[in-house]
């Protein structure tokens, strides 16, 4: 993989700001995300493809590490003396380190393969080591959520689903997607990989405003010398700490795992609801494997019209597939007794925007970018063929969802 291109700037709404400055690792009080529009993640197919990326199931993918290495776009190991003591720190029990870098692999993986789609520093596909070791962590009301850390108010301002059934922000797929899109445009607007670092744990409206104060830092010292909180400096230090394990492992006396094509993770699509004991009886797996790739689902069931896709291993797909067509209702048997099965789509609830005329109405709760994630759509189509000036909807609107025939 090349390192990641250098972005053209290109301007930045005044409304991203303060977008991620609710993801601080720190304790202390976030301040409140403006309402803005949410990207789109890429379409989820009807056929369970894994995020284009480095690597394919099937495929060797030994040198993951390798592709991660040539992606990182920041300083190595010996730029500052913080750097190799939080390395040493988060390697101080090699074995322990090992088991969860393991366990981590097949979301670091996938989230290298976003970042790499937005063209962001590959240092960023580590930043869920330092907010929660790639971990769904769940929360209490107004706390951070996800591997992400993500506050409430962001994850309102970004268009994610949080309540009592849904928590967006564990959806691994939309908000590592939401995440990636940000980072980018903070470097957009920052140029500097280690300002947008300082603006994903601090806000984006504080760093650029020390930019307009102070210039833009020097290369050196590594760690910009700019009036952030400590935390936010440690913040890029941790970040540089594990890139630094992952260039060097050697040095620090750890191996770095390999990661079995049947263990990268890919989306299923899924049209109707089922309990996720349900779905992971399809897929194989036993429930809290299942919970724990897919934790936004939070009441035991798998809702389609909040995200309409699983997460799954590469190797229970077919499984998984296999078994939503053998229950579908649509299916009968031919002469030979070969199951003769009903359009792909119309099993696995596969987005079905190309059919002429199709509408659909909003419900409550549902926000433009929910609806074009379950047709899987841009937000800039649905505004064209509805003739939307803005992001709002109103439940009982009737919107067309496909290209008008």
């Amino acid at each position: 993989m090349n390192t990641p291109r250098i972005r053209r700037l290109r301007p930045l709404p005044l409304a991203m700001s303060m977008l991620l400055a609710a993801c601080a690792s720190a304790p202390s009080p976030k301040p409140q995300a403006p309402q803005v529009q949410a990207p789109v993640p890429e379409p989820v197919r009807d056929i369970a493809t894994p995020v284009p990326g480095p690597a394919m199931p099937g495929e060797n993918t030994a040198n993951m590490w390798d592709q991660l290495r040539d992606s990182f776009a920041m300083a190595d190991c010996d730029a500052d003396p913080g750097i190799a003591l939080w390395a040493r720190r988060y390697t101080q029990n090699p074995q322990r380190f090992e088991s969860q870098l393991a366990a981590a692999a097949p979301r670091l993986a996938y989230v290298q393969q976003i970042a790499a789609r937005h063209h962001v520093a590959g240092e960023f596909a580590l930043l869920p080591w330092v907010e929660s070791q790639y971990r769904p962590i769940f929360s209490g009301k107004g706390m951070p959520a996800g591997m992400w850390q993500i506050m409430p108010t962001t994850a309102n301002a970004m268009g994610i689903r949080v309540d009592k059934d849904f928590d967006g922000r564990l959806d691994v797929p939309a908000a590592t997607d939401a995440i990636m899109a940000l980072l980018g445009r903070y470097h957009d607007d920052l140029g500097d990989w280690r300002l947008v670092d300082y603006a994903f744990n601090a806000g984006e409206f504080g760093v650029k405003r020390m930019v307009d104060q102070h210039g833009t830092p020097p290369a050196e010292p590594v760690i910009p010398r700019m009036p952030v909180k400590p935390v936010t400096r440690e913040h890029l230090v941790k970040l540089l700490a594990i890139a630094c394990v992952i260039r060097d492992p050697g040095r620090f006396n750890v191996s770095l795992p390999e990661l079995p094509s049947e263990q990268r993770l890919v989306t299923v699509s899924v049209g109707n609801a089922m309990p996720i004991a349900h779905a992971a009886d399809h897929a194989g797996m036993s429930p809290d494997e299942m919970k724990n790739l897919n934790a936004a689902f939070r009441n035991g069931m798998v809702d389609p019209h909040a995200s309409p896709y699983l997460l799954l291993p590469s190797n229970r797909v077919q499984q998984f597939r296999s078994a939503l067509l053998a229950e579908s209702s649509g299916g009968t048997q031919d002469m030979a007794g070969t199951a003769t099965l009903p359009p792909l789509g119309a099993a696995l609830g596969a987005a079905d925007g190309d059919t002429p005329g199709r509408t659909h109405t909003v419900k409550s709760g549902e926000s433009l970018w929910s609806i074009a994630r379950r047709y899987s759509i841009g937000i800039k189509q649905l505004q064209q063929w509805n003739h939307l000036q803005g992001a709002g909807v109103k439940p009982g609107q009737v919107l067309k969802v496909s290209a008008p025939g």
